[in-house]
């Protein structure tokens, strides 16, 4: 990202059409070998997925291994190295620190995932973290990757963290493109930067679909909805962490373009690439607001529900006293002529009304008089 140098073709893009793209998945990191004369036991495997020469926009060599690259790369003027690890170990990244002068903080960045996305320039070197992601469909859920470029005069190194996004599609893209590939790093990092932002369409689309359900399922009551709502929330909040710094990322490197003489074609792609990642960004906020309208609409639904069913179990149990005064006043009113019945037939000899010519008439009228004055009563206080 550097002015030219002498000796050094001056890279630019001018002039040039952006070409189609095709993102065919993504093949899982290969095993390298270390080569023959590698001091010590070779290791299991190794965190180079691809690394490769271009010179004049096309593939010169390939190489298994960082050190066969960097002897070509010296060997060979003029010319770009684009290296792709994979998770790489610390001594790899030591090695390509000592090989491109990389800076130390960069390299420590580059070691651990979970960065946020930045832009940072270190000399003629340009640091850069992105946030890739894409749409699972199966778990309907967003798979988020981590993305580490280092951008020089002659060199680009990526270093992915997770499986977004797909380089080997890029990497495709570019060598099917010699005339963009040809004007150097500065290509590289706006085909990736491209493949990033366009990977994130897909991503937008998928959580649209979700935003429907939900919504579908808000309406239809499903009890379950809320949890998704919630963990759609939180993959929508990591998916604004991953794009809201793009818009500012990508300004300042097309104001670092104007002092480092970058040709002015560049600057038209990077902002077809920023006009992108607002439409993106605009949409996520947008996915935020509807989902938090929709948590609103959801919990007054849920307290609609409540309170209807707090009304039914309120008339249940008005329902259920008002039978039970009816029980209780009926039984009340046949205790009545019961009690009377009891005393009096317990026939104890010394008992006047036993004897009494007018007692059982008497006995008769009281248990009635009784029972028409209770039914009366519970009548008038609507127990009855």
């Amino acid at each position: 990202m550097s002015s030219e140098t002498p000796g050094r073709r001056q890279r630019g893009l001018r002039g040039l059409r952006k070409p189609a793209k095709k993102r065919p998945p993504e093949p899982p990191p290969a095993n390298i070998e270390e080569p023959a004369d590698a001091p010590g036991p070779p290791p299991e495997s190794s965190s180079v997925i691809s690394a490769a020469l271009y010179r004049d926009g096309h593939r010169v060599s390939t190489h298994d291994t960082l050190a066969g690259t960097f002897r070509q790369l010296r060997a060979t003027p003029d010319s770009l190295a684009w290296i792709g690890l994979h998770r790489p170990t610390h001594d790899e990244l030591l090695t390509l620190a000592t090989e491109f002068d990389l800076h130390q903080l960069a390299v420590e960045d580059a070691l651990e995932a979970h960065q946020r996305p930045k832009l940072e320039r270190y000399g003629s070197t340009l640091f850069v973290v992105l946030r890739a992601a894409r749409y699972l469909d199966d778990p309907e859920e967003v798979d988020f990757g981590e993305l580490h470029l280092f951008v020089g005069p002659d060199f680009v190194i990526t270093v992915r963290h997770g499986g977004a996004p797909d380089l080997s599609a890029v990497r495709r893209r570019m060598e099917g493109a010699p005339e963009l590939l040809q004007h150097g790093p500065e290509a590289v990092l706006y085909a990736i930067l491209d493949a990033v932002v366009d990977g994130y369409a897909p991503v937008v689309a998928g959580v649209q679909n979700d935003i429907d359900e939900i919504e579908t399922e808000v309406f239809g009551g499903d009890p379950k909805v809320s949890r998704r709502i919630y963990e759609l929330s939180r993959e929508l909040v990591e998916f604004q962490r991953a794009t809201r710094p793009l818009n500012g990322m990508l300004e300042g490197l097309t104001a670092g373009f104007e002092k480092y003489g970058i040709d002015e074609e560049l600057r038209r792609y990077l902002r077809d690439v920023a006009d992108h990642a607002l439409h993106i960004t605009e949409r996520v906020d947008g996915f935020r607001q509807a989902l938090q309208d929709i948590l609103t609409v959801n919990a007054t639904l849920v307290n609609q529900q409540q309170n209807a069913e707090m009304r039914a179990l309120a008339e249940a149990g008005f329902e259920q006293n008002e039978e039970i005064k009816k029980i209780s006043s009926w039984a009340a009113i046949l205790f009545a002529p019961t009690l009377v019945g009891t005393i009096y037939g317990m026939n104890f000899v010394r008992m006047p009304e036993l004897r009494w010519a007018l007692g059982y008439p008497f006995a008769i009228i009281l248990m009635a008089i009784v029972c028409t004055s209770l039914y009366v009563i519970f009548k008038r206080r609507g127990w009855l």
